[in-house]
């Protein structure tokens, strides 16, 4: 003792060791300052960016340091002792972790251990069941391996969510070592707490120069020699630097106590060899710690980089903040004066309604008052000693005939008034008010559902009314539940364009009224994005989901049915406005089917367009009735068409073709002279494709394109005429995908032509815009039609 006594009074350690000196650890860019500092100056930049950085390290349950954190679920951290402290509340018992973990050190004492113990509660019986998952039957403290094992809740202070801790509760979740230790260098560096103190000395205790990871506590140089004597297992333990909280050398696992060496990408969890080989991680992607390391190490590098080669960015964006922040108050501001202002408006509106209807019944209620208190004066005057009785009995003893007669005709008439009054006795007015009653349900409702007006939602556009011909018709609507739009906004660009260097330039058109619009003069053979937003008094809403059309590869061709040309016009009813035409057989089909064993007699039936085309390209649109038995929609020469369709022929056969040009179903294409004719077969719903026109529309085989097949008709047929290469596409005006192209004799005018064998219809696509003046001769006289 008296050794100790004189060690201890000795205050100079000249035989203490140097420090050792820490272990290599990546110092985080925070850390650090952006320029080479040296001296006095980049020691206080390295405070000052570490007091920067002290809420990170701030547990959300205490309020302090974090000491021995460990990681939940959700990534965040909190103490050990504070998630203990936590699941006590909660009603856990048994599950708080590993005991062991808690300093076990010569020193431990009740005053050295941590403040935070003594502040634990008792748990409370009625949250035994708050955040239990399993099913009947659990309760806290449930043993392993029963028939409904427990799984133990945690609730998050960080992100206020409910987190699975599993059977075994904080026992299985890792210790945050990256987070002690920087915690621990913050401690040093801003010097929070002063110095580390011996654990062993007497008072007055001296500064600790050594810790021990084996002991779990901090000695100065004799306290140190003291409890690690020479030639004992003691003297074994190395020594590191003093320090509050000590920790493993490795990360172990908590279910095996072994450390961990790779990574589940899977369960995004550290395992260790023997975590490896179970079950549970079979069929994951498993890979090296030292690869998951690497990998986080270099995202998360790059990333720090990114933000501190842009902190001008990053200023520019906290001073638009601040100054968004500033509008804000002022926009607030002004917003409360208007609703206030607003208020008072209606405020006063009621005040003198209010006013008026007080006055209304007001001047009613004098007016009934002085009705009744005439009548309470008239009936008064009939009582017994009144004024009118007593002058009554005096005219009645006048005995002078011509002189009563002349006193009592007036007196009669007041006498019968009153008797009469007397006899149909009714209040002269009412004393109900029911008549000022008000119905105020439709106003209250109002004021109830008064309200700040929302922007309009995004709207929706409707595809199946939105299409692009000669020019381009957009539909939309608002959602069921969105405030009104006073207008709209559509913008539009074509997307087929090179790229402008700078932001995106939308084409727009303001104050729309109505939920539809049409974007004229459109370029032909290109892609357009449309889209639209809603205004209203409280500004401009959501943008709809662009929506992307085509436009006709070449100009619209507008034309009109004329059924001069062909056979019977008794099987062709053309509409009023030449737009549609139908073909009804009626009984010459029926004949023909009699002779079917013998010699069938089919009818064509032509209608020809009313214009020619001499030059350029053109395109229009049609819709083939899906119920159609034969149809063939194309083009032709107009004098070869007149030339072959002008009598009535009858097919003999069923083989015959209504056209000696090209045909998509009977014909090959490998001709020398162009055909005068070019013709879509469309029967029963379907296209015939020859040989040749299905690899152009996409469609092969095994062995490559198929000799012939058929494809399902589309809504619409597109037709685009070239007169000056004399070629003819038969496209899907929907998509605007190829079907068929075909050479054609382009040497005169060529007309659309329509040929019908059997029952069909076509219609052809009405214009977007106004029909053109048409001019229409009738008996001579020409007149606009």
């Amino acid at each position: 003792m008296a050794t100790r006594a004189r060690l201890s009074q000795g205050r100079c350690q000249p035989c203490s060791p140097p420090p050792l000196p820490s272990p290599s650890l990546p110092v985080p860019p925070s850390f650090v300052s952006a320029a080479p500092l040296t001296g006095m100056a980049a020691k206080r930049g390295t405070k000052t960016s570490m007091k920067n950085m002290e809420k990170e390290l701030l547990c959300p349950v205490c309020q302090e340091m974090y000491k021995q954190p460990l990681v939940l679920p959700c990534t965040h951290n909190v103490c050990q002792a504070c998630a203990r402290e936590v699941l006590g509340q909660q009603g856990y018992i048994g599950h708080g972790g590993d005991p062991s973990s808690e300093p076990t050190s010569p020193a431990s004492t009740p005053s050295t251990r941590s403040p935070r113990l003594s502040r634990r509660t008792l748990p409370k019986p009625d949250r035994l069941d708050r955040l239990l998952k399993s099913g009947f039957g659990t309760y806290p403290g449930r043993k392993r391996g029963a028939l409904h094992p427990q799984v133990i809740m945690f609730p998050c202070p960080a992100c206020q969510g409910d987190v699975e801790l599993g059977e075994r509760g904080l026992a299985g979740l890792f210790r945050n070592l990256t987070l002690e230790r920087v915690v621990e260098r913050y401690r040093q560096s801003v010097s929070v707490g002063g110095a580390i103190l011996c654990q062993l000395c007497k008072p007055p205790q001296l500064e600790a120069t050594k810790g021990c990871t084996e002991c779990r506590a901090t000695f100065c140089n004799e306290c140190f020699k003291l409890f690690h004597p020479w030639g004992t297992q003691k003297a074994q333990h190395e020594p590191t630097l003093p320090t509050l909280s000590f920790r493993p050398k490795g990360l172990m696992c908590p279910d095996h106590k072994e450390e961990v060496t790779h990574y589940c990408k899977t369960c995004q969890r550290l395992v260790c060899q023997l975590c490896r080989v179970r079950r549970t991680h079979s069929g994951h992607k498993i890979t090296p710690v030292v690869s998951a390391y690497q990998a986080l190490k270099d995202k998360l590098t790059k990333s720090l980089t990114y933000i501190l080669g842009n902190q001008d960015t990053v200023q520019t964006q906290i001073c638009e903040l601040e100054e968004t922040v500033r509008h804000t108050e002022v926009s607030g501001q002004q917003a409360k004066e208007e609703v206030s202002q607003l208020v008072r408006g209606l405020g006063a509106v009621l005040e003198e309604k209010r006013a008026s209807l007080l006055q209304a019944i007001e001047e009613c209620q004098q007016e009934r008052l002085a009705r009744l208190s005439a009548q309470i004066q008239e009936h008064r005057s009939l009582l017994d000693g009144s004024g009118l009785v007593g002058y009554a009995q005096e005219v009645l003893k006048e005995t002078d005939q011509p002189c009563f007669v002349q006193a009592a005709k007036q007196l009669h008439n007041r006498i019968a008034r009153a008797t009469e009054a007397l006899q149909t006795f009714r209040p002269a007015a009412s004393s109900s008010f029911r008549h000022c009653q008000l119905d105020v349900g439709r106003e209250m409702k109002l004021l109830t559902e008064l309200n700040f007006l929302r922007v309009p939602e995004a709207p929706v556009i409707d595809t199946q009314r939105t299409f692009a011909y000669d020019q381009i018709f957009l539909c939309w609507r608002l959602p069921p539940h969105s405030p009104p739009a006073w207008h709209y906004t559509i913008e539009f660009r074509r997307t087929d364009v090179p790229a402008q260097p700078g932001p995106t330039r939308w084409q727009r058109r303001e104050e729309v009224r109505g939920t539809s619009a049409l974007l004229e003069n459109p370029d032909t053979g290109s892609v357009y994005v449309l889209r639209v937003r809603g205004c209203n008094k409280a500004g401009y809403g959501e943008y709809s989901e662009d929506v992307h059309l085509h436009t006709p590869p070449a100009p619209v061709l507008h034309f009109f049915l004329d059924g001069r040309w062909g056979t019977s016009r008794e099987r062709l009813a053309i509409s009023k406005d030449q737009r549609a035409v139908r073909s009804v057989p009626g009984l010459p089909l029926l004949l023909a089917a009699e002779r079917l064993l013998t010699g069938c007699h089919l009818s064509v039936d032509v209608v020809l367009g009313d214009v020619a085309v001499t030059q350029g390209r053109s395109y229009w649109a049609c819709a083939v009735d899906p119920a159609s038995y034969l149809v063939k929609v194309g083009v032709g020469l107009e004098s070869k068409l007149q030339e072959s369709f002008q009598g009535a022929p009858d097919v003999i056969s069923p083989r015959y073709d209504p056209d000696s040009g090209h045909d998509s179903g009977a014909e090959d294409a490998t001709v020398e002279a162009s055909p005068p004719f070019a013709f879509l077969t469309i029967g029963m719903g379907k296209i015939l494709l020859g040989a040749g026109a299905s690899a152009n529309a996409g469609l092969t085989g095994r062995d490559g394109p198929a000799a012939s097949c058929t494809v399902p008709l589309p809504p619409r047929l597109g037709i685009c005429l070239d007169y000056e290469r004399g070629r003819v596409s038969f496209l899907d005006a929907v998509s605007f995908r190829g079907l068929l192209e075909c050479p054609l004799d382009c040497s005169g005018p060529v007309c659309p032509a329509f040929c019908f064998i059997g029952g069909g219809a076509v219609q052809l696509q009405e214009p977007v815009g106004t029909k053109p003046e048409r001019k229409v001769t009738i008996g001579g006289f020409a007149k606009l039609d």
